[in-house]
Parts: C-alpha cells; sequence; structure tokens
C-alpha cells in the first residue's frame, strides 16, 4: 500500500492506495490537532492500518519544503513536519515531501477528461508545457511537462508577482489593497481573502468568501455578483498571463476550490475574456485549452502518484 497526505491550514485529507485504488480516506479538521504527528497516530488507529503493509508515501504540504526534502513548515499552522522522524516514530518507510500545488498541479494533469469542465477547447500541442494555477486560501501555481510518459511538475510562485490592474476600478482595487499591504501581489486578489477584500472595496461590508458566494450564485445580491465579477475578471486576467509566460499550449486547468464551486458563473462571467484579452498575443491565448478540474481528492490522488516517482 502507499500512504498519501494532503496537508492544509483548514483540512487535511489521507488515504491510501491499494491495487491501484484509493481506500481508507479521511478529512480532519487541521485546528483539532496541536501537531501532523498526532493526527496522523489518529489516522493509523482510525484506518486500523498495519504500517508494516506500507511501502511508500508521499506528504503534500501547503507551506515550502526544505532544500533536502525531507522537513516543511506548514504556512498557516504552527506544525513543522520531519519525515525521517515521522518513519521512525511510526515505523513507515521513507515519505516524500512536496508542496500542496506540486501535487494538486499533477493530479490535474492525470485526470480524466470526465473531471474537467472545458472553458474552452483551444488547439492542444501534446508535447508543451500545461499550467496549473488554484484560487483558494492563498493562490497556487506549477508547470507540468510532458517527459517520458509522465509528467515533471516544477512549482511556481506566480502568486506573489505583483497586480497589474486592467482598467480604472481595479486601479482603485489597487489603491485601495496598497494602503493595507504595501506591495501589493495577486494573492491579496485572486483569493478566498482577495474576494473579501474585493467586496469591502466595492462596498464598505466585510463578508467571508462563502457569503459573498452564496450570496452572489442565490442572484439576488447586486454587490455580492458585481464582487464576484471583478474577482473573476481578474482570475482570467491572471491565468492568461501565467499561461503566456509559460507558453502553456498543453492547456491550462484551473484547480483549487473556488473555480469548482462558480462553475454555473465562469461561463457567463468577465473570466474567459480576460484569459484572451493579450493584444497583440491573444491569438495565442486563444489556442490554450482552458479547463477547471473539479476533482475534491486533486491534491491527494497527485500525492499517491508522486509517491512511486522521484523527480
Amino acid at each position: 500500500m502507499i500512504l498519501a497526505a494532503d496537508i492544509g491550514g483548514t483540512k487535511v485529507l489521507l488515504g491510501l492506495e491499494d491495487q491501484g485504488k484509493l481506500i481508507a480516506q479521511h478529512r480532519y479538521p487541521s485546528v483539532d490537532f496541536s501537531d501532523f504527528d498526532s493526527l496522523l497516530a489518529t489516522y493509523l488507529a482510525d484506518a486500523a492500518i498495519d504500517v508494516t503493509q506500507i511501502r511508500g508515501g508521499c506528504l503534500a504540504v501547503a507551506g515550502p519544503v526544505a532544500d533536502d526534502g525531507t522537513t516543511a513548515k506548514i504556512t498557516n499552522l504552527p506544525w513543522h513536519i520531519d519525515t525521517q522522524a515521522l518513519s521512525q516514530r511510526f515505523g513507515l518507510p521513507p515519505l516524500r515531501l512536496v508542496n500542496d500545488f506540486v501535487a494538486a498541479a499533477q493530479g490535474a494533469v492525470i485526470a480524466p477528461a470526465s473531471d474537467h469542465v472545458t472553458l474552452q477547447p483551444g488547439e492542444p500541442l501534446t508535447q508543451s508545457p500545461c499550467l496549473v494555477v488554484g484560487a483558494g486560501t492563498g493562490l497556487g501555481m506549477a508547470i507540468a511537462i510532458p517527459e517520458a510518459g509522465d509528467w515533471r511538475i516544477l512549482p511556481g510562485e506566480g502568486g506573489h508577482v505583483a497586480f497589474a490592474p486592467a482598467d480604472a476600478e481595479q486601479v482603485g482595487l489597487l489603491n485601495f489593497l496598497r494602503a493595507r499591504h504595501g506591495r501589493v501581489i495577486w494573492e491579496h486578489v485572486v483569493s478566498g481573502p482577495g474576494l473579501t477584500a474585493i467586496h469591502e472595496f466595492l462596498s464598505g461590508q466585510t463578508a467571508s468568501p462563502e457569503q459573498i458566494t452564496a450570496a452572489a450564485l442565490a442572484g439576488n445580491a447586486c454587490c455580492e455578483y458585481r464582487a464576484l465579477n471583478l474577482f473573476l475578471a481578474a482570475y482570467g486576467a491572471y491565468a492568461g498571463d501565467m499561461a503566456l509566460a509559460t507558453l502553456a499550449r498543453g492547456g491550462v486547468y484551473l484547480a483549487g476550490g473556488i473555480a469548482g464551486r462558480l462553475l454555473t458563473l465562469l461561463p457567463h462571467s468577465r473570466f474567459l475574456a480576460a484569459f484572451n484579452d493579450k493584444a497583440g498575443h491573444a491569438a495565442l491565448t486563444v489556442k490554450m485549452p482552458l479547463h477547471v478540474v473539479t476533482d475534491p481528492l486533486l491534491g491527494l490522488r497527485g500525492a499517491l502518484h508522486l509517491a512511486t516517482r522521484h523527480r
């Protein structure tokens, strides 16, 4: 069996692959545990797992992985993960440690077509890079390059690139956020907290991303819908810019929970127009396939795939 975990600031997903099937899947709220060691002990007990049957594993973590690939600090939790210590304590084989968006990107490019909703078919070039971006608590990005029948995943930090407003309204948003953050990055705009900030900029009122989304989807909240439309215009512009930077003719995949929750709004929003609004290079971006990945276990499946590959 192969052990995999998708470790985030809000939740942790764990599961096993046994003969090609995902089994013993469990979800735990991160805040219920003081450290990952105690959470893993709970999982092994809940799933009644014989650790001697585990032959490998991969932990995908929402935070930077050390250069030696064995330790990581979770960005939004006081958790420090040490794979060597975990192996010693629980009698596990060596575990691979990767950034959570590396796992999400791996999951996205191997997901079946039934797990994709296509926003733009484009004209894919199968040997070209794919781009995977995802807005959630933060803004992740990774590049997937075809290699020897599989994929080489390169992490990126595009979410920390400076925000580039596209019109007068977005210039106003930039100034609003600059007073709060100083340097304004894309993650301040295209993320759950970014949606809250956009709503506050437009209305002067604070609301959670869930409240804004629910009100807009219900169709009876003008300000919330306006906030979401501005958010999706910025998301599309960012995805298109990153697609140009990486020449992602293999395809662009939207991962993360926000895109999935907004599937009914995306086709009628400003997202696709902003994605392709690239002046002299619009003819290039329109050839890039654009998909939303809908599998909620994307990161876990990607981690399982990476567990047996050492690139």
